[in-house]
């Protein structure tokens, strides 16, 4: 299968184009159904600027309009470099209503990956915050087939139009020439929406083609598995480019009409203020950044009382910090998992099993079947360790212009995770480890994620801790934890190994321990195991 740029034909008469606007799956039309119910509701608020409902729509259609004007058309690519902005979300959802696809890029990208996401997603044009135009400007210059570059204001000053070989305008002047008519679009339901870019760790990014029914049917599971309402304020901290916070949560409490509070970067003492003065109902974050708050002075002067639910993702939190984050914040916990290529949500890990399933990734969604699959292509029963494999809508439509690698991620009819795991006798998933991250030492399978749990159980001092497998004479793979300690705490190797022999069997005792100040990361806060197996490569080699 294979992901071509140029769509299906359009239909060859004006009562399939009428049907299509009337009954379509299209990810625009979820904020212009929520801006006619309830217009007057608070939709966003960036900083100073509290933008309901009706406006927001109005302005997501003079941008889409303008983009009309200016010859985009269905199937058309358009970029976004942005951070968390109001201009990030009308440029989505404009690219949305046109047929457009938008592709976010990863503001942790140097010059040369955006300039292959530029020319693999064949992008036309750009929408750039004034802070990254000097970065464009570099990654234009390798990337001569995008045309148009739009500014929009950003938290940097001036600009210069550099390339001046590009059609340059601010983004002001399309809102003034598009008008606030719905567009008259004809868009399929399985185009793409979007073009998400894994974070290519090992080779270039793969461009994840997801779909508008894909999209839309996961953004209604979202919300109701995390079970929205309109009257629901969340925090937008996590970057939008990455889809656990723009499809994983935003695009769900749209179409609910809830309101999003938008914040550039994670801030502990921001943050907790935020809930205080906007009533925030509900925040998403990294179990870091949970430890961080709940070890910020401030979090016993705000009221957190309008805290209604915690989500967090991309990592297991610690049993300890668990019960410290219920007591301390009074609100409800759960953890959400999945991938961007399934749009992001698979699995819930819901308040109800936090404390009796503690270590879990819960069950499946709604729209989603879970597996796990031998290498034959054999579904395993509970207690059976395998690749984690789903179907459903949420499924991306493929790689772009990958068949190869999109063919074997649905071998066997099912989409494969890369997640190794197993079901308990409960039907509640277990995540074992990335296939790539279980460790291969002395004959013995060992998932890194049990050696992380267990030293964050055993040794207190512990903030952090990253296992990974490094080249070893004798074992093969020496399981070596790399560790940050808590803030003031002083540790040494010889300590967390004395605590890993009370948790864990022999084998799976690190051979080594790295303390370290801080971990890579890449700009959606998750850690680069890859990175470390690089830098420490040699560690058994040294004298």
């Amino acid at each position: 299968m294979t992901i071509a740029r140029t769509p299906r034909p359009l239909p060859a008469d004006d009562v399939d184009r009428s049907a299509n606007l009337i009954r379509r799956i299209n990810v625009g039309d979820t904020l212009t159904r929520t801006a006619a119910r309830v217009p007057s509701l608070l939709a966003v608020v960036d900083g100073t600027r509290r933008v309901d409902y009706r406006t927001l729509n109005d302005q997501v259609n003079q941008l889409s309009n303008a983009l009309a004007g200016s010859g985009y058309r269905r199937g058309d690519a358009l970029a976004l470099v942005s951070g968390n902005s109001l201009e990030f979300l009308l440029t989505y959802y404009a690219c949305a209503k046109l047929g457009v696809v938008c592709v976010p890029i990863n503001l942790g990208w140097r010059p040369t990956e955006i300039a292959y996401v530029l020319r693999h997603s064949q992008a036309r044009g750009v929408v750039v915050e004034t802070q990254f135009v000097a970065t464009l400007a570099a990654a234009l210059a390798e990337a001569p087939a995008v045309r148009d570059v739009i500014v929009a204001p950003g938290t940097g000053g001036g600009w210069e139009p550099s390339p001046a070989d590009r059609r340059w305008c601010a983004i002001e002047q399309l809102y003034a020439e598009g008008g606030t008519t719905e567009p008259d679009a004809y868009v399929d339901d399985r185009d793409p929406v979007s073009y998400l870019y894994t974070s290519g760790t090992t080779s270039v990014p793969k461009g994840v083609a997801s779909s508008h029914a894909s999209v839309y049917v996961e953004s209604l599971t979202a919300a109701l598995e995390l079970r929205f309402t309109a009257a629901d304020r969340t925090v937008a901290m996590m970057p939008l480019f990455h889809t656990a916070e723009l499809n994983g949560v935003v695009t769900g409490l749209v179409i609910v009409g809830g309101t999003v509070v938008l914040m550039r970067a994670f801030d502990p003492a921001g943050l907790l203020g935020l809930i205080e003065s906007e009533h925030i109902t509900h925040i998403f974050g990294l179990p870091m950044m949970y430890r961080a708050m709940l070890d910020h002075p401030d979090v016993t002067r705000r009221d957190l009382s309008s805290l209604r639910r915690g989500m967090y993702a991309m990592a297991p939190m610690p049993d300890a910090d668990l019960r410290r984050a219920i007591e301390v914040f009074g609100c409800e916990f759960c953890l959400g998992f999945g991938q961007t290529e399934m749009a992001p949500l698979t699995t819930v890990f819901q308040p109800e099993h936090q404390l009796s399933h503690t270590g879990s990734v819960g069950t499946p969604a709604v729209n989603v079947q879970v597996g796990v699959m031998d290498d034959d292509g054999a579904l395993l029963p509970p207690g059976r360790s395998g690749e984690i494999v789903y179907r459903g809508p949420h499924a991306m439509e493929g790689y772009l212009h990958d068949p190869e690698a999109t063919a074997e991620a649905f071998a066997h009819g099912w989409f494969h995770s890369g997640d190794v795991g197993h079901f308990d006798g409960d039907g509640v998933l277990w995540f074992e480890d990335r296939k790539k991250d279980v460790i291969k030492t002395g004959g013995e399978n060992v998932a890194s994620i049990e050696v992380e749990r267990a030293l964050y159980e055993a040794e207190p001092r512990v903030q952090e801790v990253v296992v990974v497998g490094l080249p070893h004479r004798r074992w093969g793979e020496a399981i070596t934890a790399v560790v940050v300690p808590r803030s003031g705490q002083a540790l040494t190797e010889a300590e967390v190994l004395a605590a890993a022999r009370q948790q864990l069997a022999g084998f799976k005792v690190p051979k080594a321990v790295i303390v370290t100040d801080d971990l890579p990361r890449t700009s959606t806060g998750k850690v680069q195991k890859n990175v470390l197996r690089e830098r420490f490569r040699d560690w058994f080699d040294a004298p």
